[in-house]
């Protein structure tokens, strides 16, 4: 197959071969390509780190709006993540009771065993909680009775039951326990998040050096209101050895805040993340028994207040604003979108660069003056998933 594009990271009219899903050749200027054309950017495939669920759909059994146990019920997820431009996901499983937990993942890790397609989407499984803060901001929308100290017996029941697809695990390091659980995460090859946390700066660094690698969505999941310092956002901004994903949709984090965030850390330490949830991009209006809604603008909000309720919005949005928000250049965003997360799940080796030899994940776009990217194409290991085809 040939594709071709603009590279975005010089910006540059290539076409690239595709052979056996991997990047077999890349040539200057276009060669009758299948896909694409001297009018798109291509990068490598967008990699979201945190998918909860979209339209309607959640890799987690019983939350938010269904209880659908079908494997079925899952594969539109990642026809969404394709349509935003995203090819490949860490589907996440979140905070719940250790059965409900457990079926989520071996009805997840059921449905990649039975299909190739989707299996190549998966670079690996993110496990959100359950060993979060318990008190109210830092918890955010996760369920209060079942947030609980760090068990290494149960993330290895969890791990089994996600066919050893666990990747990332967010908790929060002040939970009794939660270092030496981050030590032996980091043992084991999975990446230790912390995220949902009211640490002091003091456990934060404690967690840093027992082996925490990233912060889950920095700036979210925290008090309303911090003292002016020392606090814990600052000390992960603070720490070159952490890595920060952020969400850029517009709502979670107001412009100014994206931008500092992001000029802190860099281009090399920062991942943009959806957390996107199964009521996002459903039409506005009251779900779940008038619990949650959806606002005409997509935003997801506890009903009857300003508060959110998980995010609404994918990759083509949150690109599209980091590139507004944050002052990076097109090759800064785009690695921030495929490149990091790539690093952070140990595979830059094989995917986030246009490198001969890499696999071929990619994701063709055009740049509007506002609103989402204009996605053209999709690909996951060298197969067209958007546009089908």
């Amino acid at each position: 197959m040939q594709v071709a594009g603009k590279r975005c990271d010089s910006g540059e009219v290539v076409t690239l071969s595709l052979v056996g899903g991997r990047i077999a050749a890349i040539e200057r200027g276009l060669r009758e390509p299948e896909i694409g054309g001297g009018d798109v950017w291509v990068s490598p495939g967008f990699i979201d780190l945190q998918v909860n669920g979209y339209r309607g759909h959640d890799f987690n059994i019983g939350a938010w709006v269904s209880a659908d146990e079908s494997g079925e019920g899952i594969a539109p997820i990642f026809e969404s993540l394709a349509r935003g431009g995203t090819p490949l996901l860490c589907p996440t499983i979140t905070t719940n009771s250790r059965d409900a937990m457990v079926a989520a993942l071996q009805r997840l890790a059921e449905t990649l065993d039975a299909n190739p397609r989707l299996e190549r989407a998966v670079p690996g499984i993110h496990v959100e909680g359950p060993y979060l803060a318990a008190e109210d901001g830092p918890r955010g929308a996760h369920p209060r009775e079942h947030v609980r100290d760090p068990n290494w017996e149960e993330l290895q029941r969890f791990q089994e039951a996600a066919g050893g697809r666990i990747k990332i695990v967010t908790l929060a390091p002040e939970r009794e326990g939660a270092l030496r659980c981050i030590e032996r995460l980091a043992e084991a090859g999975i990446a230790a998040a912390i995220g949902h946390t009211g640490a002091s700066p003091e456990t934060i660094r404690d967690a840093v050096r027992a082996g925490a690698r990233m912060s889950t969505h920095l700036g979210n999941g925290s008090h309303a209101l911090l003292p002016r310092h020392p606090n814990y956002v600052w000390e992960q901004l603070a720490c070159d050895g952490l890595y920060a994903s952020i969400i850029t949709d517009g709502h979670h984090l107001p412009a100014a805040a994206a931008k500092c965030i992001a000029r802190v850390k860099g281009p090399e330490r920062l991942a943009l993340v959806s957390d996107a949830v199964s009521l996002g991009g459903l039409p506005a209006g009251a779900y779940l028994g008038g619990r949650y809604e959806v606002l005409p603008t997509g935003k997801v909000v506890t009903a009857g207040t300003p508060y959110l309720a998980g995010a609404g919005f994918l990759l083509d949005t949150c690109v599209a604003n980091a590139l507004r928000f944050t002052g990076f250049s097109l090759a800064e965003v785009t690695s921030c979108a495929s490149t990091i997360p790539a690093r952070i799940l140990g595979l830059e080796d094989r995917k986030g660069h246009l490198r001969v030899g890499y696999d071929a994940d990619l994701t063709l776009f055009r740049i509007p003056a506002e609103g989402p990217l204009d996605i053209a194409a999709a690909i996951c290991g060298g197969e067209v998933i958007y546009p089908a085809r």
